[in-house]
């Protein structure tokens, strides 16, 4: 019983890590937009704004379904159990593609177009 109280309390820290990461990375974006508002550079300061909470958003959904694993390999791999960490894996894995293509214009697998260099 130990071990359960152990890994559940794993799960609950990563729990918690994946939605600091969330708030930590919205409110340190909102502090730079703010910032670039002030100065009058309103168009950068969105955009910086969006790729901070993409990217907090990205390793806090990371955070939450690595604790989702845990969880659920350690405690109880029932078929239910593994069917719906299967369903909440999909949908974040959906969520974390889309915010890909969000912010990079690409979906995940398409690889990395670099503009072609200057011959001046």
């Amino acid at each position: 019983m130990q071990l359960q109280n152990f890994i559940n309390t794993i799960g609950d820290v990563g729990d918690l890590a994946g939605v600091l990461i969330i708030a930590i990375g919205f409110i340190w974006g909102m502090v730079q937009f703010l910032k670039a508002t002030l100065r009058g550079e309103t168009g950068t300061g969105y955009a910086a704004f969006r790729m901070q909470l993409v990217r907090a958003l990205l390793l806090g959904l990371e955070v939450l379904v690595a604790s989702d694993i845990i969880r659920t390999v350690a405690i109880s791999p029932s078929l239910e159990s593994v069917a719906i960490l299967a369903a909440i894996v999909l949908i974040r894995t959906f969520l974390s593609w889309s915010l890909i293509l969000e912010s990079e214009g690409r979906w995940p697998w398409q690889p990395v177009v670099k503009p072609p260099a200057n011959s001046n």
